[in-house]
């Protein structure tokens, strides 16, 4: 079984702001801009109502709530209407999946999608960012692998259910990769049937904060200290330079690249990560 850190959503360079934190520790990850997504912000929606104000009111009208959303990963199903069949899935093209397939990246592995957030306020019903809260890298959601599809040229006549997805719009894109979801997450820890095989983390907690307190770089994160590299153990992928690694105390700190969107470790090698995994969505993931 393989982990994935999968970089997803909203950030300085797509979206131009983090998502957002609310006062009472809801977060929602918003889904990057895309001209070509047959999907608006106005149109996504979350706890009952559209996200395009939310949009609006973050990136002061940067991003309208007309413009179109790249819906991906979509792993919450009352974020759109549905058509009948529809599961959780994620895309992923380009040099990112070149580095998935290169992994061997397939069924039965989990991403673990991670973004930036920082606390939001309201004022007289308008979001605002608040003032005593930095950016910081989070975990938000999950997708264990059931099925993996090239799209090509042609939509899979099984998932036809999943056409409103960006994916299926790249043309003729030959590295172009969907991923469904497992309906039942299984790992050692977690039993088939106990929770969906993909969701979110509706809830900040600082077990799924990356970035280390009191720092102001997102990049610099703190993580268990099995993720340490070393005995013969291949590091997180595009973390092979010692240099990004240190200690402190029992914890590994990690100086992340600054760019790339999915980093790869090899639970053969780090057999933690699978019950580390496991607790964080036992522990803090939505039931459905």
């Amino acid at each position: 079984m393989k982990l994935i850190l999968s970089r997803k959503g909203f950030d300085s360079a797509s979206g131009g702001v983090p998502s957002p934190i609310f006062p009472d520790g809801r977060m929602l990850s918003l889904p990057i801009p895309d001209k070509k997504s047959v999907v608006t912000y106005g149109e996504i929606q979350y706890e009952g109502g559209s996200i395009g104000p939310l949009v609006e009111e973050l990136t002061r009208g940067r991003v309208p709530s007309k413009y179109r959303a790249h819906i991906d990963p979509d792993i919450v199903r009352d974020s759109l209407s549905r058509k009948q069949g529809w599961r959780p899935i994620f895309g992923q093209t380009g040099q990112a999946q070149g580095h998935l397939r290169k992994c061997e990246v397939g069924v039965g592995d989990l991403f673990l999608f991670f973004g930036l957030f920082r606390g939001v306020e309201s004022s007289n019903g308008i979001h605002h960012w608040a003032a005593n809260s930095r950016p910081r890298h989070v975990l938000w959601g999950w997708l264990q692998i059931a099925e993996t599809l090239p799209l090509g040229v042609a939509t899979p006549t099984e998932c036809r259910w999943a056409e409103y997805h960006p994916h299926f719009h790249r043309g003729s894109d030959r590295n172009n990769m969907v991923y469904v979801a497992r309906r039942h997450l299984a790992t050692d820890l977690a039993a088939e049937g106990d929770l969906p095989g993909a969701g979110v983390f509706p809830q900040f907690s600082r077990e799924l904060q990356l970035t280390a307190p009191n720092t102001d770089n997102t990049s610099t994160w703190e993580l268990p200290g099995w993720f340490h590299p070393g005995e013969g153990r291949t590091p997180l992928t595009y973390h092979s330079d010692p240099g990004r690694w240190g200690r402190v105390g029992s914890r590994s700190k990690l100086r992340a690249v600054a760019r790339g969107q999915e980093f790869v470790l090899d639970c053969d090698e780090y057999p933690e990560a699978i019950d580390w995994a496991s607790d964080l969505i036992l522990e803090h993931g939505r039931k459905c």
